[in-house]
């Protein structure tokens, strides 16, 4: 009874729940790796590293490692991995404030509007709403940034956003043909994805990188639960989940993430960024109501 009532849909959402811990946790990670490597280095080493892990899982398993829809993971890769890693942690770096970060996750509204026009995914009503709270509070966290500084930054993060929704579309199509083993298209995209950040890491010039054992822990976290493990329960919650609800739900990740630097870094946010948390929550809320709505739909036509 309990396994019925919580699957499929219910085992999506909780994917969610951890991903948006480990994705939100990450930017503090991210912030304290760049300290001692260049962007397109730390972004090289970790989705390489992580499809490289991926790789062995797979030959553990006994599955064949010859990719079986190279053409969409090259093309989900160079989107989700080469564009939306190497332009965040570009823009991390270069404004100067991770805070700037929160503004990649302006994807969930790409992809409300992507899916309406390419997967003919009409958002619903409370989706709609969603979005505007949604939206209300990312202006309220970026508020404090002055207009004046930081265009660059906030300009990589927004190009990085639409990217990762652009992935995601991609994604979502690929999967209405005909279903993707999970494991083997993950493994792929990051390979395929890894290699033009790698390119990006030998050509343009950089300081050499400092392993010391805080690089190297939060080398080893971006590796296996920020970037393996992460990018599985996103392909397993975008399979079982409409891509409007699955992208809203990570909305909740830059909330840890601001959270997060400020237990560990000392970021204090203002009573501005803080009300833009609690706008952010409460489009989670209602994001979760239409999730929880989709599921009993679903429950009843099975």
């Amino acid at each position: 009874m309990m396994s019925k009532r919580f699957s499929p849909q219910g085992w999506a959402i909780l994917a969610l729940i951890v991903l948006v811990l480990i994705w939100g946790y990450n930017w503090v990670v991210m912030k304290i790796a760049i300290r001692y490597a260049a962007p397109f280095d730390y972004a090289a080493l970790r989705v390489l590293l992580g499809g490289l892990s991926l790789l062995l899982v797979l030959a553990w398993r006994r599955q064949p490692l010859r990719p079986k829809r190279a053409a969409g993971a090259a093309a989900v890769g160079f989107l989700q991995m080469a564009c939306f890693y190497g332009f965040s942690t570009w823009a991390l770096v270069s404004g100067g404030a991770g805070k700037t970060a929160v503004l990649n996750y302006a994807m969930p509204f790409w992809v409300l509007v992507l899916a309406w026009f390419f997967l003919r995914e009409r958002p619903a009503r409370l989706q709609w709403i969603s979005v505007s709270v949604g939206l209300a509070g990312l202006i309220c966290i970026l508020m404090p940034f002055s207009l004046a500084g930081g265009v660059l930054s906030k300009g990589l993060a927004l190009a990085s956003s639409l990217c990762w929704a652009g992935g995601i579309i991609i994604a979502k199509k690929l999967q209405q043909r005909e279903p993707l083993d999970l494991l083997s298209f993950t493994t792929w995209q990051m390979l395929f994805g890894g290699l033009p950040l790698l390119a990006a890491a030998l050509l343009i010039p950089s300081p050499p990188i400092v392993w010391s054992g805080e690089f190297i822990a939060a080398l080893i976290f971006s590796v296996i639960p920020g970037n393996a493990l992460a990018w599985l329960l996103w392909a397993y919650a975008l399979s079982r989940l409409p891509a409007g609800v699955a992208g809203l739900g990570t909305l909740g990740a830059p909330v840890i993430g601001v959270l997060a630097a400020q237990l560990q870094l000392g970021e204090t946010p203002t009573w501005i960024e803080a009300a833009g948390m609690l706008l952010i929550l409460g489009a989670l809320a209602i994001n979760s109501v239409h999730a929880l709505r989709f599921q009993k739909i679903d429950m009843k036509g099975d």
